[in-house]
């Protein structure tokens, strides 16, 4: 039986570490790690054992204030070292050993590629050394690394380098000394050693102080660094601008690592990332590449404040850091791109289109995940694991209710709260309590209520309705607007929650009767609300902006949705009508509904009028056309039949491609992107249309030899990445020659380029046709598996195989004769025997099995439990197991 941790059973700390010493020899497979730790109590209780946590680790020595402690004054089992007679205050010293090369979790002190790196958040510290390992422990390190300078002629740590040179008498090797002069908690510990280079750049800070910024990456990727440090620059800047938040380091560092479980990681002013989220060029990068650099880079930089600075008492206060980081990593990207946008219309629709990216993630993962058997609230009341629960609802729901913050607070009342909770809590460990306090004392609001969304699991429903009743012998009349909220019965009390409904009501000439900046705080579990209007409305625009994140339940016909498709002033809620008319088109032929064609004309309606319609933004009309997918389509029924879903969706792709070949070819060929490559938001917006209209070209079954020449020219035309993979994306999903060519030549041309080459096993892995040698998808997977460059213990590797098969492919991978559960069991077992937080995100792939046909819902239960019933299985992938099987 796992143990369960709960937020009610928190107690702080008995003892504090203000300084901490940490000496590495390293070595591959014996690094020696002395550390040096101050401890002072600080409970009641000043008898009882001090108690550090230490995994995976061969302890060598204990002393106590110099001398060596004897075996009858500490216990070491089980991962805990129990010191049984401390004094007030004291030094510990230890000596482990460790064994990097032996690490695949790649969590602690872990060998990529011959060099060495750290992981530590969450626990992979006490895989280090013997440590007070939890976030509420916050110290000073001091940390002298010693290596051999041929393999390991970089030596880093966090701070500030302080002191290098040769170790004496050990020829051949070398040391560095680093300090950093700020507390933090052990999960933000970080080394780097081995053979790296550096693209530097040296700034003037706000203050006037100089920087030295620093990407660190492998020798002969230094080409790919360009867009990480423009990036990290652009950030550093967001942060003094928008939060008055300045790098308080003398340097800052970004080092990539091909061997991540993550996206990066913010380790106090040596951030270690993924290679996918630091390297880009338009060689090798594709326009969304580039923004997602761009946004993770930002993110890890803006945790130096919120997650490094003030961080979290305990993990179920993760959301703390992530969700508010989340949330100041969108609006950089959404300022970002405003502020390149030639006028405020277009700044307007760059901010709506980065607001639309971000609530397709929300809507197709965290929905989902809020209504499956993993659903918490963003601030979890228990866990067997924390590694799962570094989730969609604590990062992007989390985000969403920081954002519901700024609506209610307005942006200076937001600023105002940040500024007083760094002046509250710099240096401290704190709760979600402490951010919502210091928002509304800052404000002098109270935000009691609010706070039930940090504690609410599930997706409330907003049900709306409307009625308006004109003036006697006047003009205008009143609008009478009624309001509900619900929650899903299993997901608790359903307690009202505050939610901010921004919303517009429009005419019939589709003019707003409302002022634009029109917000209810609904706080009641059923409202009315009134408004005077100078005409009768003919559409409510409901949600603006998505303003919370909740489903929106409304009587609103097709006709109403294309209206509001054609004349929302709210372009995000003009693209949601938009969604909505093709989810019902896609919903009527998934049950053969008689009605599906009023939708499907509705819809076509609304994509002809937007190809034709003058000024509006590229990116956004891109935008516009793409189909919601299948996943956020799929929460919406029952009883799934996943192979049926597809065709539904794709059938109405081939009806819109048909019936608007002739305007989506003419969108097609006018648009002509600069040369040589330009990433400007009007040149990206330009290739995202190029690449969206020629994807409904390729479906429209008519033209063929046509087609196939686009695709073709665009691939062998193009001098970027971008247009080349909008070409095999194009291809991918269909039966001409063209496919299999692009495939072989991508291969052909970045065969050594590994990002590349994890998009070019995941398109295949995606695609909808096998490839021409297999008789399914599946047998294309394990087909690639068999390669020699593909690495099942490389996390990207396995993420862009096997992930994007399992989950990104639902009408492949859940086939009737149950093969691909088997499969996803064999590859779940073989990853979690090395690798548990990658193997448990691989295993939620059967998270909402009970949504599916009753025949494909017996096959997956039977493959849990299977997998359940394996004795070797990490609490990683038995925590997720488990809560399916219990749904």
């Amino acid at each position: 039986m796992q143990q369960v941790v709960r937020r009610s059973e928190y107690t702080p700390p008995t003892f504090e570490i203000p300084s901490t010493f940490l000496s590495f020899e390293l070595r591959p497979q014996a690094t020696r790690v002395h550390a040096r730790l101050e401890i002072v109590r600080s409970g009641a209780d000043s008898h009882a054992p001090i108690e550090l946590l230490g995994e995976h680790l061969e302890l060598v020595s204990v002393r106590l204030d110099g001398r060596p402690l004897r075996q009858d004054e500490y216990e070491c089992t089980a991962g805990r070292l129990r010191l049984l007679a401390f004094p007030e205050r004291g030094t510990l010293e230890t000596e482990s050993l460790t064994d990097p090369a032996a690490n695949l979790a790649f969590t602690g002190l872990y060998l990529s590629n011959g060099n060495f790196f750290t992981q530590c958040e969450a626990e992979g510290f006490r895989r280090i050394t013997w440590f007070a390992d939890r976030p509420d422990v916050m110290s000073r390190y001091e940390v002298l690394l010693e290596a051999p300078r041929e393999s390991c002629p970089v030596l880093l740590s966090n701070g500030n380098l302080v002191g290098e040179g040769d170790c004496a008498g050990r020829p051949g090797w070398h040391w560095a000394r680093w300090q950093d002069p700020f507390p933090k908690p052990s999960y933000l510990f970080a080394l780097v050693a081995g053979r790296f280079v550096a693209h530097e750049q040296s700034i003037v800070r706000a203050s006037g102080r100089p920087a030295l910024l620093q990407v660190w990456v492998e020798p002969g990727n230094e080409d790919k660094t360009g867009h990480a440090m423009d990036s990290l620059v652009h950030a550093i800047r967001w942060d003094e601008e928008r939060f008055g938040l300045e790098l308080d380091l003398d340097r800052f560092m970004i080092v990539a690592s091909a061997d991540f479980n993550m996206g990066a990681m913010e380790n106090k002013g040596l951030n270690i990332f993924n290679t996918k989220y630091v390297f880009a060029n338009p060689r090798i990068a594709t326009d969304v590449d580039f923004e997602g650099v761009e946004a993770v880079v930002g993110h890890e930089y803006f945790h130096n404040w919120t997650g490094n600075r003030v961080t979290c008492r305990d993990w179920f206060q993760l959301t703390l850091k992530e969700g508010l980081t989340v949330f100041r990593d969108q609006e950089f990207t959404a300022d970002r791109l405003a502020g390149q946008a030639a006028d405020a219309a277009l700044a307007r629709s760059a901010r709506a289109v980065k607001r639309i990216d971000d609530v397709r993630v929300l809507r197709a993962s965290q929905f989902a995940e809020d209504a499956g058997p993993m659903a918490h609230p963003i601030r979890p009341d228990s866990y067997a694991e924390i590694n799962n629960f570094y989730t969609v609802t604590v990062y992007e729901k989390g985000a969403e209710v920081i954002r519901m913050l700024l609506t209610l607070l307005g942006r200076d009342g937001f600023r105002k709260g940040m500024d007083l909770y760094f002046e509250r809590h710099d240096g401290q460990a704190v709760t979600c309590d402490d951010f919502v306090a210091a928002m509304a004392d800052a404000n002098g609001r109270d935000l009691d209520l609010f706070k039930r969304w940090y504690s609410q699991a599930g997706t409330p429903v907003l049900n709306a309705g409307w009625h308006y009743q004109p003036n006697d012998g006047q003009e205008g009349g009143t609008m009478y607007l009624n309001l509900s909220q619900s929650l899903p019965a299993d997901k608790g009390p359903g307690l009202p929650l505050v939610i901010p409904v921004a919303l517009g009501a429009l005419d019939a000439q589709g003019r707003d009767l409302l002022p634009a900046d029109t917000v209810i705080a609904m706080s009641a579990q059923q409202e009315q609300h009134r408004f005077s209007v100078a005409r009768e409305p003919r559409a409510l625009s409901l949600l603006r902006n998505f303003s919370a994140p909740v489903l929106l339940e409304q009587q609103i016909d097709d006709d109403g949705l294309a209206f509001l498709a054609l004349h929302d002033s709210d372009p995000f809620n003009r693209w949601d009508a938009v969604q909505q008319l093709a989810v019902r088109a896609v919903r009527a032929l998934y049950r053969a509904d008689p009605g599906a064609q009023a939708s499907t004309d509705a819809l076509a309606g609304c994509l002809s009028h937007a190809l034709a319609e003058t000024g509006l933004d590229k990116a956004y009309l891109a935008c516009l056309l793409t189909l919601p997918g299948e996943g956020f389509i799929a929460e919406q029924l029952s009883d799934l039949d996943p192979q049926a879903l597809r065709e539904a969706r794709n059938r109405l792709f081939r009806q819109m491609a048909g019936r608007l070949f002739d305007p989506l070819l003419a969108c097609h060929l006018a648009q002509q992107p600069a040369r040589p490559y330009d990433s400007h938001p009007l040149q990206v917006g330009t290739r995202a249309l190029k690449n969206a209209t020629l994807a409904y070209l390729a479906q429209a079954g008519e033209r063929q030899a046509e087609v196939e020449a686009l695709i073709s020219r665009q691939f062998f035309d193009a001098d970027n990445m971008t247009e080349q993979w909008g070409a095999v994306g194009a291809a991918i999903n269909t039966a001409l020659p063209v496919r299999q060519r692009l495939l072989d030549e991508v291969e052909q041309r970045f065969g050594q380029e590994a990002l590349v080459m994890d998009k070019w096993f995941s398109a295949q892995a995606s695609a909808h046709v096998p490839g021409p040698a297999d008789a399914s998808v599946l047998d294309t997977v394990q087909r690639l598996m068999q390669r020699s460059d593909f690495a099942i213990k490389n996390p990207n590797r396995a993420r862009a195989l096997i992930h994007s098969f399992c989950q990104a492919n639902p009408a492949q991978f859940h086939r009737d004769d149950g093969a691909g559960y088997q499969f996803w069991e064999r590859c779940v077992l073989e990853i979690d025997a090395s690798n548990p937080q990658v193997a448990a995100r691989l295993a939620r792939s059967l998270d909402r099995w009970t949504k599916f046909k009753p025949a494909l819902r017996s096959l997956m239960r039977q493959s849990l439990q299977r997998l359940a019933a394996h004795e070797g299985l990490s609490g990683d992938v038995r925590e997720v197991v488990n809560k399916a099987l219990a749904a």
